[in-house]
């Protein structure tokens, strides 16, 4: 089981992240119905905003808002995984990696929930 800390390495965007969600990764589906793994926190920011997005099976659909972290947290927010933030629950559409590389830009992931 990997373990995440709320304290990641300081990064350029650490003063944008004031939300703290609740991540259920999607385990897949077992006799009960869907599989959840333990809830991790993980430190970002949420924008409440509509757009359109791939799905994972290419299908376009709405996403209702984003969450950006750090890209260390991208492994955990696979499709269909559970997102709480105060009460509100979301599920994970896709995300994006974004790695700047040699360039040295903020990296950052971005999570499409509905």
């Amino acid at each position: 089981m990997v373990v995440y800390s709320n304290q990641p390495a300081v990064t350029e965007l650490d003063e944008f992240y004031i939300h703290t969600v609740a991540v259920e990764t999607y385990e897949g589906s077992g006799a009960a119905g869907d599989v959840y793994a333990l809830p991790q926190y993980v430190d970002g920011f949420l924008e409440g905003k509509v757009i359109l997005v791939r799905d994972s099976k290419g299908q376009q659909v709405v996403a209702s808002s984003r969450f950006f972290t750090d890209t260390e947290y991208a492994g955990i927010f696979t499709p269909d995984s559970r997102i709480t933030i105060d009460g509100r629950v979301s599920y994970v559409i896709s995300q994006n990696r974004n790695d700047s590389g040699n360039l040295h830009l903020p990296d950052h992931a971005e999570i499409y929930l509905k």
